[in-house]
């Protein structure tokens, strides 16, 4: 049974989970109970109404009131969705993902929804923004809609190889089979085919050229998508498998290697954020650099997505 103490928030923790027979040794990410938060108030520009928005961030329990760029504190490895945005000097702000409690214990909520945005009552645009958590950091102010990957680092240094990702989560699926895209640039457009949540954990080698190109083999693969509402479930298990799993009956093409468009970004040693271009699949037995969880309201592609779909997720850890 998954033992739940919100008094600890960092490192190993000497917790069991058995789904079956299989039990394993949790070791808890930092800050991964949600019982701790950032609170910010952003003033977005008086051409958009002037109204004050209240943008939450996953760290140790503060509030800032103003306009500044969030800079993670206190070992924080979470970034979110959740941004600050100035784009030619007119702010914005956007919250998907906040506190919630279930159980009587606070939880990380992550929502799909759609931003509107009028100026002066002239300009409506719309944009679809999925609520996300992941390990990494995000770029602010932001400055554009344009190559959001471009705007983020994705994963954190990590040389284990856990078997799972072990979470207890909650997901509020409406039933509805299209999806909207909105960038806010260009028209709404409806697209057939049901959105869905899903939660990854990644597990690479990274290394760098002497031009600043940074690669990665892939050490280690877990996804899971989930295109129906989910009861609150705890102690949940993703498997993680290694090496090539192309020929695996449960692979599935969206498991497969991050390139091209699909890359997400790190920063190299010259402190710059360039893309990681994963180039093969690692043997088994690799000795990984980096770890990427991440967990969304979409699948998509950014800006696609379907309003409402709400995730609940709490206690993520890495099962050995």
């Amino acid at each position: 049974m998954f033992a739940k103490n919100k008094l600890l928030s960092l490192a190993v923790m000497a917790l069991v989970t058995a789904t079956g027979a299989q039990a394993l040794r949790l070791e808890k990410i930092n800050y991964a109970d949600f019982s701790q938060w950032v609170s910010r108030d952003i003033e977005e520009s008086k051409v958009l109404g002037g109204d004050t928005k209240r943008v939450y961030a996953i760290g140790p329990t503060k509030h800032i009131k103003g306009n500044v760029a969030y800079r993670p504190e206190g070992g924080t490895p979470w970034a979110t969705s959740n941004v600050y945005a100035k784009v030619s000097g007119i702010v914005k702000a956007s919250n998907t993902v906040e506190p919630a409690t279930i159980g009587g214990s606070k939880v990380a909520k992550l929502q799909t929804k759609m931003e509107h945005v009028k100026v002066l009552g002239v300009i409506n645009m719309d944009v679809m923004v999925a609520g996300t958590i992941y390990l990494g950091r995000v770029n602010e102010p932001i400055s554009s809609t344009s190559a959001p990957f471009s705007k983020m680092s994705m994963g954190i240094p990590y040389n284990k190889s856990p078997k799972a990702l072990v979470y207890d989560f909650r997901i509020d699926m409406p039933s509805v089979n299209t999806r909207v895209r909105s960038t806010g640039m260009s028209r709404k457009k409806t697209i057939s085919g049901r959105d869905q949540a899903e939660v990854y954990c990644l597990l690479q080698k990274r290394w760098e050229d002497k031009n600043g190109n940074v690669y990665a083999q892939r050490v280690g693969t877990g996804r899971e998508r989930y295109s129906r509402s989910v009861a609150w479930t705890k102690g949940h298990q993703l498997p993680i498998h290694y090496g090539d799993i192309t020929r695996q009956p449960f692979y599935k093409p969206w498991m497969g290697l991050l390139n091209g468009e699909k890359a997400y970004y790190g920063y190299n040693s010259k402190g710059k954020l360039v893309p990681v271009k994963e180039v093969g699949w690692a043997p088994v037995g690799t000795k990984p650099t980096h770890v990427l969880v991440m967990a969304s309201t979409s699948c998509g592609e950014p800006f696609v997505g379907t309003e409402g779909i709400t995730m609940y997720i709490d206690n993520i850890a890495f099962g050995f």
